[in-house]
């Protein structure tokens, strides 16, 4: 079993594109992912850019995706070594 990581680097576009596509208002969606709508907000807008992984896990289940699913992922960097 693989250790979680200790923060995930997400994209905040991702995340509203997905929430505006399902019509979930931004208040709702810190409610039910138990974050406040301050901190949602900046993730949005891409001030804040890590979660930790039990918020990371909370988010993505108020948003109905799959635990597999890394569509909330920052795109990784092409390793170029």
């Amino acid at each position: 079993m693989k250790a979680p990581r200790p923060t995930y680097e997400v994209d905040g576009a991702a995340i509203r594109k997905i929430r505006m596509s399902r019509g979930i208002k931004i208040a709702d969606l810190a409610r039910n992912a138990r974050i406040s709508r301050s901190y949602l907000t900046r993730l949005e807008i891409g001030v804040r850019t890590n979660m930790r992984p039990p918020t990371y896990a909370a988010l993505r289940t108020a948003l109905e995706l799959d635990p597999e699913d890394e569509q909330l992922l920052a795109p990784r960097e092409p390793n170029t070594e």
